[in-house]
């Protein structure tokens, strides 16, 4: 079953109804929500590269407040323990029966804030939760709740006592972009409502998690085209051969874009892909994926560049065609 233009039509004023009423607490960052809001519809998670105070925490509030959703949040320190995130299994001598104590990764919405300031261990305890959406504690599995994002906050100034984020974790990131520091008229609004420390809590829900569920379900029908899917191949391949990656983009990769622009397609009332959803989605969901060559990288060459440079390379198609 493929999408309709009604249905499209209809998903893109649902969505931009919720990029509004989240840039109410999210002052000046309609792009960034626009982004986050699509990661969360695609089912994926979002990773933060930015300075403190830059809005992370409104963000993820601001989100599981539209949604109607449940919002927690986790600092990660040296000394966090894996079943501090997950939960953890402890005898009740009244019913002498195991029960378990949900830990504070069952919200629709988690915050994991500093997240390389955890052990490996640590981030491990996620790498289930956000793969399949479960949590296996003691041999019993636990389901999350739906929606379910985890959006992970990282400091890229201070490396100091931080474990840096394996390949195989970032990977199960679909997006990682910064949100920034708002614009001079923004942030003269921001200073102006000084006394309201968080315009996050003043959100109402506007959608209730079914309806987002439904939301997710509609945007898996958006039509891609043989040649796009072709497209999509061929970058991921051109970045397997770039001379300045030693580790290009994967299939699961290529499949993440794929599903990205599915949605990004149907928030701008389209119920069909275009090459320039795949242009545009190309660095947030490919540049922490890229393995650079450290003498390359020591030259400054970045993976935003390689990627510039590969989809200059790679020409976008101009004719459809019948997936095979």
């Amino acid at each position: 079953m493929t999408m309709t233009p009604e249905q499209a039509t209809e998903f893109a004023g649902t969505f931009e109804r919720l990029v509004a009423h989240v840039g109410e607490a999210v002052l000046g960052k309609a792009d960034v929500v626009r982004l986050a809001l699509t990661c969360m519809l695609t089912e994926g998670h979002l990773l933060l590269e930015d300075a403190p105070g830059t809005g992370k925490t409104s963000l993820a509030r601001a989100i599981a407040a539209t949604v109607d959703g449940t919002h927690s949040r986790i600092q990660f320190t040296p000394d966090l323990l894996p079943s501090d995130v997950t939960g953890v299994t402890v005898y009740d001598q009244g019913t002498r029966a195991f029960e378990f104590h949900r830990g504070p990764v069952f919200a629709s919405i988690v915050l994991a804030d500093e997240i390389n300031r955890a052990s490996p261990k640590t981030q491990s305890a996620l790498l289930e939760v956000m793969e399949e959406a479960q949590v296996t504690v003691d041999g019993v599995t636990h389901a999350a709740p739906r929606p379910f994002m985890v959006i992970a906050t990282q400091n890229p100034i201070e490396q100091a006592g931080t474990y840096r984020l394996p390949e195989a974790q970032l990977d199960r990131f679909l997006v990682k972009t910064s949100i920034g520091y708002p614009d001079h008229a923004s942030t003269v609004e921001i200073l102006a409502g000084a006394a309201q420390r968080d315009r996050s809590g003043a959100l109402q829900p506007i959608v209730g998690t079914a309806d987002v569920a439904a939301m997710i379900r509609v945007a898996t029908t958006t039509h891609v085209d043989g040649a796009v899917l072709e497209y999509v191949s061929r970058l991921a391949e051109a970045t397997r051969a770039a001379p300045d990656a030693r580790l290009g983009v994967s299939v699961r990769g290529a499949l993440a874009l794929v599903r990205t622009a599915k949605v990004w397609a149907a928030a701008h009332g389209r119920h069909y892909v275009l090459p320039d959803d795949v242009k545009v989605l190309v660095a947030p969901v490919w540049n922490h994926r890229l393995v650079l060559d450290p003498d390359a990288e020591f030259a400054g060459t970045t993976a935003e560049a390689v990627l510039t440079r590969v989809l200059g390379e790679v020409p976008a198609p101009l004719e459809r065609r019948a997936a095979g």
